[in-house]
C-alpha cells in the first residue's frame, strides 16, 4: 500500500469517527456517570467491535447483508432493540453521590462490543468504504491488515478522547439533578439511535 493511499484512508476515517454515533454515546454516558476509569473498558469494547465488524465486512458479510433481506432485517432489529435497552438503562442509572457507574466494567466492555460489532449500517459502510483504498494489483491480505489495524487504532483513540473529555466533565458535574439530566439526554439519544437503526432500509 502506498503512503499516499494510507494517509488518505486515515484522514477519511478520522473525519467519519469524529461524528458521534451510538457507541460514542455509550462512552460519554459511562464517563459522565463514573468518570474516566469507568469508561476505559468501553474503549476496549469499541476496538474489539470494530475489529470484528471490519474484518467480517472485508470477508464478505457486508455483501451478504446487502443481498439478504432476512439477514439484514434480523441484524437491524437486534441492534435496534439493544440500543433501546441501553438507552433505558442509562436513563434509569443512579445519580446519587457515590452511586455506582451506570455499567460494570465487564458489562461496559460487552455492550460496547455488541453495539459496535452488530451495527448493520457500519458493516455496510465498511464494505462500500474500505475497498476504495485497496489496490487490486497488490496482495489483498497485507492491505486489509493495514487498513483494519489503522481503523481499529483510530476508533480506540477516538473513544478514549471522548471518554477523557467526558470524564473531566464528570468531576465538575456533581449535582444529582445535573447528572440525571445528562443521563436522560444520553439515554434518549441512544433510544433515538435505536429507532433510527430500526428505520434503516437495505441498500438496493
Amino acid at each position: 500500500m502506498s503512503p499516499e493511499t494510507w494517509i488518505a484512508f486515515l484522514a477519511t476515517a478520522s473525519v467519519m469517527l469524529l461524528i458521534p454515533g451510538p457507541t460514542i454515546l455509550l462512552v460519554i454516558g459511562q464517563s459522565l456517570g463514573g468518570g474516566r476509569r469507568a469508561a476505559l473498558p468501553l474503549v476496549a469494547g469499541v476496538a474489539a467491535g470494530d475489529l470484528v465488524a471490519m474484518s467480517l465486512s472485508l470477508a464478505g458479510l457486508g455483501a451478504l447483508l446487502a443481498t439478504s433481506a432476512a439477514l439484514f432485517t434480523l441484524l437491524k432489529w437486534a441492534g435496534a432493540a439493544y440500543l433501546v435497552y441501553l438507552g433505558v438503562r442509562l436513563w434509569r442509572a443512579p445519580v446519587e453521590p457515590g452511586a455506582a457507574a451506570p455499567l460494570s466494567a465487564r458489562a461496559a466492555r460487552r455492550q460496547a462490543f455488541l453495539v459496535t460489532a452488530l451495527n448493520p449500517k457500519s458493516i455496510a459502510f465498511f464494505v462500500a468504504f474500505v475497498p476504495q483504498f485497496l489496490d487490486p494489483a497488490r496482495p489483498f491480505l497485507p492491505q486489509a491488515a493495514i487498513l483494519v489495524a489503522s481503523f481499529v487504532s483510530l476508533a480506540a483513540a477516538n473513544a478514549l478522547l471522548y471518554a477523557l473529555l467526558a470524564g473531566r466533565l464528570s468531576g465538575a458535574v456533581r449535582q444529582p439533578a445535573v447528572r440525571r439530566a445528562l443521563n436522560r439526554t444520553g439515554g434518549g439519544m441512544l433510544v433515538g439511535a435505536g429507532l433510527a437503526t430500526a428505520a434503516l432500509r437495505r441498500a438496493g
